[in-house]
């Protein structure tokens, strides 16, 4: 099998269950959103694999780093797909809820906004941070015209709060400074 098709070479894709659409539907656009989050998360758990402090978040990114592939999929869902996907639950919210506790628990509570930088790593997560809230922005517009799991936007809601918790994580495992805010 090519990878190549040349079903989209005129601007138009097929989601799941073989609805054709243009690329810029409100979908595609949310699942790519979703796609481009889940590959800088990837990259950013790669990246920490070299520092010995954060390697117990690596796995925190991983199984974020699946979710997000769930989500993607059932952005990807054509209106009159019969497929059993697999879904975003309760469970899930909760499990990240409990890591961001976790997180939010080591934690020097901040007084002011943090502005991204300090190191690399923590540039990096900020970069994610931000990419989740175009990702929920995209979600919530698909929302709107079609039916989306109200946990998967749920979860993308609080996977930003991770990721600001992780970038401060980030921060105080390598010592860096936390660049605030100070008008």
């Amino acid at each position: 099998m090519k990878l190549y098709t040349k079903g989209g070479d005129k601007g138009r894709t097929s989601l799941i269950g073989g609805e054709r659409v243009s690329k810029t539907d409100v979908r595609v656009e949310a699942y790519g959103t979703a796609d481009e989050l889940q590959a800088n998360i990837a990259y950013l758990a790669d990246r920490m694999m070299h520092e010995e402090v954060l390697l117990p978040y690596v796995d925190d990114c991983r199984r974020i780093c699946s979710l997000l592939m769930t989500a993607c999929s059932l952005l990807a869902m054509g209106s009159k797909c019969d497929y059993k996907m697999p879904q975003i639950t309760e469970e899930d919210i909760t499990w990240l809820e409990g890591r961001i506790d976790a997180l939010q628990e080591a934690l020097k509570p901040v007084e002011y906004f943090t502005i991204p930088g300090g190191c690399e790593l923590s540039s990096l997560c900020h970069i994610c941070r931000t990419v989740c809230r175009r990702t929920e922005r995209r979600a919530i517009e698909a929302s709107e015209y079609y039916e989306v799991n109200a946990d998967m936007l749920i979860l993308i809601n609080r996977l930003s709060d991770y990721l600001y918790a992780l970038c401060r994580t980030i921060t105080e495992r390598l010592d860096a400074e936390e660049v605030l805010w100070k008008p």
